[in-house]
């Protein structure tokens, strides 16, 4: 397979899970944003800014930092190359550019995604509700993932797919679980309370894991549980272990037991998945502990870069 066409496809799952990352961000502000606390609404969207992929320009475009101005930079903004609105044009874009390489269906169903987001405006959104916008973006990202499933060869290309996939994944949820870390920050003497309770359940019906939880645990909502979960559980579609096993083995069917780099870094960080404890990462520091894990995790989709799509290291870290 060429390397460009193998690009190609790493980079159109990649923008397509970000693109749901995102709302999935966006979302779990929103129900923060509704628990009582000693913050402002508008500093609790503060994170967002620092966590959410895009131009880290906010500031020299927008007067304040208000709901509307948020929704419009991380969600609507063309010129913001990590809203969802380029996100989705660049994982169209990627498709148009390999109609060859995917099936019809696939094609279809993200040009059919880019031609309704270029619909919405404020206004639209507003008027259909910020979380059945969310819900809309979720749902075709799905529809995306289930259609490349359904229709597509399993071969190399398809093993791309996956790899751009989860590793987003692995760096979103990490991301996410980091928007709790920040919100809470100022404000230590919750932890632990009724509105830690209701900010952890927030977190966790953001990613889809709340009726996971309740299955396993049957208890309460506990921190260190809920970064279980999200971090250490193989069984857990969005946990950072489960993103992790995929990668690895499919990095073994790419790499056809050639001794590459990415290779030894996704089992490095594998192994510590597989072998770590709970109190270890909080030990380390929950914040600590992600925010080395998202640097590792770029390292790898750098060094993939380098490996397989034939791009220079400088360029790789750029994007």
């Amino acid at each position: 397979m060429l390397s460009r066409t193998a690009e190609d496809l790493y980079w159109m799952a990649r923008n397509m899970e970000r693109a749901e990352n995102t709302a999935r961000m966006l979302e779990v502000s929103f129900r923060l944003a509704l628990l009582p606390t000693s913050l402002d609404r508008e500093e609790q969207f503060e994170p967002i800014l620092t966590i959410a992929p895009g131009d880290d320009n906010f500031h020299e475009r927008y007067d304040a930092l208000t709901h509307e101005n948020l929704v419009r930079y991380v969600a609507l903004d063309p010129e913001n190359n990590g809203s969802i609105y380029s996100l989705i044009r660049n994982a169209r874009e990627n498709a148009r550019a390999r109609r060859a390489s995917i099936s019809s269906e696939a094609w279809e169903t993200l040009n059919a995604t880019w031609l309704q987001m270029q619909s919405f405006d404020y206004d639209e959104v507003e008027r259909w509700g910020f979380r059945d916008f969310f819900d809309w973006v979720k749902e075709r990202s799905h529809l995306f993932r289930g259609v490349v499933f359904g229709t597509m060869l399993h071969d190399d290309g398809f093993r791309f797919l996956r790899l751009g996939t989860f590793i987003e994944r692995a760096d979103n949820t990490a991301r996410i679980l980091d928007v709790k870390y920040h919100v809470l920050l100022p404000d230590t003497e919750q932890v632990g309370g009724y509105v830690d309770y209701y900010q952890w359940a927030a977190l966790l019906r953001s990613v889809g894991a709340y009726r996971a939880y309740r299955r396993i645990y049957h208890d309460t909502i506990y921190p260190w549980r809920v970064a279980e979960l999200l971090i250490l559980r193989e069984d857990m579609p969005r946990s950072l272990h489960h993103c992790y096993a995929i990668v690895l083995s499919t990095l073994d069917e790419l790499s056809k037991e050639k001794p590459l780099e990415c290779r030894r870094l996704a089992g490095q960080t594998h192994a510590q998945l597989c072998y770590g404890q709970i109190q270890a990462v909080f030990r380390e520091g929950l914040h600590e502990y992600l925010t080395r894990f998202i640097e590792d995790n770029h390292a790898l989709g750098s060094q993939i870069q380098e490996d397989f799509l034939m791009t220079p290291m400088v360029m790789a870290e750029a994007v």
